[in-house]
């Protein structure tokens, strides 16, 4: 591996230690050519994000998103992250339709703050993260592609309740307008951070649609090998372990902290080990 190669993969592994509140925790427990491999997809979704919920005028985002897809079919990649990503796909053939649907995912942010029914945010959940899990599964070394997509879109719809306030102030609403009106909810009721009956109704709908999604993507640990499904497992239960707190809390999203602490993420990475 070149000096620029093992440059590159320092630079994608630093952005993951820094920026990857769960991930980091799961690739940690690797063997290195795929923790990089791995690091090197989580920049590249990074930059996509930084990109989509950043502050540029809506033009200027697009024009980056495309750049971004563009450095998939550079043959001379220059950044840190387009070399690790370009090196990565050569050894573990991530598919770049995977990738090239995280930018299309961040170009429907640009585009879309509003989401009629789940049907309808569970394509845009597809593009954001059943991707990640498809060009992730590459590195694991499984073929349940359906399965990795699952898991993506299961981490996901938790990211979304979780993140609720957040969301609003960046102008969006993940949650499916059919559904807050089934349970009585409006974005008033968001806006001024209400946890209502009707509320706490909508996001234990919200937690049993999560975890059926988790369950039936954790099946894929059955096509694992040992390090890969450790690593998984990890970074799922982690997730797991922020829905828990989220239903602990009456799913008020709003002031509660839904974050697990460095030890108790430790604690759950340590467990799988002993296991």
């Amino acid at each position: 591996m070149s000096i620029a190669v093992e440059q590159a993969y320092a630079e994608v592994q630093r952005v993951t230690r820094e920026r990857a509140k769960n991930f980091a925790y799961g690739i940690m427990v690797l063997p290195a050519e795929k923790r990089r491999a791995i690091s090197a997809v989580y920049a590249f979704a990074r930059e996509v994000d930084d990109v989509a919920d950043g502050d540029l005028p809506l033009a200027a985002k697009r024009e980056q998103l495309e750049a971004l897809r563009a450095t998939l079919d550079d043959a001379a990649p220059s950044s840190p992250m387009a070399v690790a990503l370009a090196d990565a796909r050569n050894r573990f053939a991530i598919p770049a339709e995977a990738l090239s649907a995280l930018v299309d995912g961040g170009l429907q942010d640009t585009e879309q703050t509003r989401y009629a029914s789940f049907e309808d945010l569970r394509g845009y959940c597809e593009k954001v993260a059943g991707a990640v899990g498809v060009a992730c599964v590459a590195v694991y070394g499984s073929d349940d592609v359906e399965r990795a997509r699952t898991l993506g879109i299961a981490l996901q719809l938790i990211n979304i309740m979780r993140d609720v306030a957040e969301d609003w102030e960046l102008g969006r609403v993940y949650l499916p307008q059919d559904e807050l009106a089934q349970h009585g909810v409006t974005e008033d009721d968001i806006a001024q951070r209400r946890v209502t009956p009707a509320w706490r109704s909508l996001m234990s709908f919200q937690t049993e649609r999560a975890r059926a999604h988790l369950d039936e993507g954790l099946k894929l640990l059955d096509t694992l090998d040992r390090r890969s499904a450790l690593c998984v497992s990890t970074f799922a239960g982690l997730y797991r372990g922020q829905l828990d707190r989220i239903e602990a809390n009456g799913f008020d999203v709003f002031g509660a902290s839904c974050r697990l602490s460095t030890l108790a993420k430790l604690a759950v990475v340590a467990r799988g080990v002993l296991r």
